[in-house]
């Protein structure tokens, strides 16, 4: 039996007065404004709040540790999670302590000077080359420090569970560890995408490059009765098919991947539905003019920024009779608005599916939020684009893996 959050009842009748290290996913994208660090999408924060809770609810000293961005094994101040803190505070409505450091004498003084139910938050983890070492040995060096600062540990950044680094697998290895609840959610959902899933399944890919997508692909078309694809990755799907992509992104490596995977889902049924209008410009930039033509016929001076609004109209079709839906990648670039309406239409659809809708973390959680949409019409945004995506390619998780048997 587990509670709400995820974790059992017996665990958390155990941490009371104890010292529990918590690995949340609080990797925030930031903007400067006026020289100041601003949160520009807390969805992160606000989804790690539940765990977090329960345990200070349950009288446990709570210690979070969390990465931002990709720092060189050194601190950088451009990706310290000081702002996280502030914003952690102001929706836990309590001060949480911030350690300048993640295990030198800050952490020490900050974590000794804990009282119970309360909460803070360790600096940037990756600060430390240890964290992300290939080497066994230098990464256990480091974990043996984190597990030295607490009782137990509770894994629930499920963003970073695919990553065998130490504050995900090699501190889970030294402490009595638990799963959080957002792993447990995000682990639960998964399953149900992959065993049984209720059908019609369709799954909408999107986002750049073929090649993020391959062995997600190469997995489902086993698994999904339709694959709607858009976003840059479509174009590398159009050359297969011999048209004109013009300046648009493609992978040309790709093309004979992408003619095996449509040959092998005309033989096992499963419709590829590609857009039959794409909105191109001539450049990237704010002052580019964006028209729509078909998608046979990109003029060879322009590029593809979106699918257009028939196919739009088409993808939102394809998905009304889908009892399961995996969306993983925009459909354009949806931060400029004049290449945001194939994603706002795949969103829209999802809201009306009948059944499960998952968006699978990345660019389509920060899609579905920038473009305004509320969060409680899908039935799960994911918070890990990555390991979401190694899931379902059948590969095996180490940061889940490592908690198995363990309570």
């Amino acid at each position: 039996m587990t509670t709400d959050n995820g974790l059992s009842p017996d665990f958390l009748n155990g941490v009371s007065g104890k010292r529990v290290l918590v690995r949340s996913d609080l990797n925030v994208p930031l903007e400067e404004v006026d020289g100041q660090k601003r949160i520009t999408d807390d969805g992160r924060i606000r989804a790690s709040l539940p765990t977090i809770q329960a345990l200070a609810g349950a009288g446990a000293k709570v210690i979070v540790t969390a990465h931002l961005g990709r720092p060189k094994g050194a601190p950088d101040p451009a990706y310290s999670l000081a702002p996280v803190a502030v914003r952690l505070g102001e929706l836990l409505g309590s001060d949480v302590a911030f350690a300048t450091d993640t295990v030198g004498e800050s952490a020490h003084e900050v974590v000794a000077g804990l009282a119970d139910g309360q909460v803070a938050l360790l600096e940037n983890v990756r600060f430390n080359p240890g964290e992300t070492s290939k080497d066994d040995d230098e990464r256990g060096a480091f974990a043996d420090q984190l597990a030295s600062l607490a009782d137990f540990f509770v894994s629930d950044g499920f963003g970073v569970v695919h990553r065998k680094q130490a504050s995900v697998y090699d501190v889970a290895k030294r402490l009595p560890s638990a799963m959080g609840g957002l792993v447990a959610t995000e682990i639960d959902v998964l399953r149900r995408l992959t065993v049984d899933p209720e059908r019609p399944y369709v799954v909408v890919l999107g986002g750049s490059k073929v090649s993020d997508k391959l062995g997600v692909i190469d997995n489902l078309l086993g698994k999904a009765d339709r694959l709607l694809i858009g976003g840059g990755m479509v174009f590398t799907f159009l050359k297969a098919a011999g048209h004109e992509v013009g300046n648009s992104l493609l992978e040309a490596d790709q093309l004979d991947t992408v003619r095996a995977y449509q040959q092998r889902a005309a033989e096992l049924g499963v419709e590829i539905v590609l857009p039959t209008d794409i909105v191109v410009a001539d450049s990237f930039g704010d002052e580019a003019s964006a028209r729509v033509v078909p998608a046979d016929a990109i003029p060879a001076e322009t590029m593809g920024l979106d699918i257009g609004p028939d196919s739009g109209a088409a993808f939102a079709a394809a998905l009304a009779d889908a009892r399961t839906v995996f969306w993983n990648g925009p459909m354009g670039v949806f931060e400029k608005p004049a290449f945001a309406e194939g994603t706002r239409a795949v969103a829209q659809a999802l809201t009306e599916v009948d059944g499960l809708s998952v968006v699978g973390g990345g660019d389509s959680a920060a899609a579905v939020r920038a473009l305004g949409f509320d969060e409680a019409a899908f039935g799960h945004i994911s918070t890990g684009g990555g390991a979401s995506l190694e899931y379902l390619e059948g590969k095996e998780l180490p940061g889940i893996t490592v908690l198995e048997g363990k309570a």
